[in-house]
């Protein structure tokens, strides 16, 4: 598989990551599905990520999530460390924002039809 490939991250149990995943396919967008709470991004792609979205850390959590506001993140984020917040988010999917697009040059954090018809998506063969 290509290395130009972009990685989605979705969990199937949300209305929105299949909504993305029917619109790619409808495309006949190339991509590598990936189950985003069995397998979290990397700390590297998210690092990544954090660059792709001008070093702001909050696009990157699913704020609306259970273990979000169980954790009480909206007051701690704000002050935590850059290594702290993404150890946090590899560790645990849920907490990730889905889904989660990482490509060779782009990257994109939930579904947004009009932003996702802009990006840089390699077709399929």
């Amino acid at each position: 598989m290509s290395a130009n490939i972009p990685v989605v991250y979705v969990y199937m149990r949300c209305s929105t990551c299949r909504a993305a995943l029917q619109w790619l396919r409808a495309r006949g967008v190339a991509f590598v599905e990936r189950p985003i709470v069995e397998t979290p991004p990397t700390a590297a792609e998210l690092r990544r990520m954090l660059a792709l979205q001008q070093g702001n850390m909050r696009r990157l959590f699913n704020t609306s999530g259970l273990d979000y506001r169980a954790q009480g993140l909206a007051t701690k984020l704000p002050s935590m460390a850059t290594d702290e917040a993404l150890a946090l988010l590899a560790g645990n999917g849920r907490l990730v924002k889905r889904p989660f697009v990482l490509g060779a040059d782009f990257g994109l954090v939930g579904f947004d039809a009009e932003k996702w018809a802009t990006a840089p998506w390699p077709k399929a063969e």
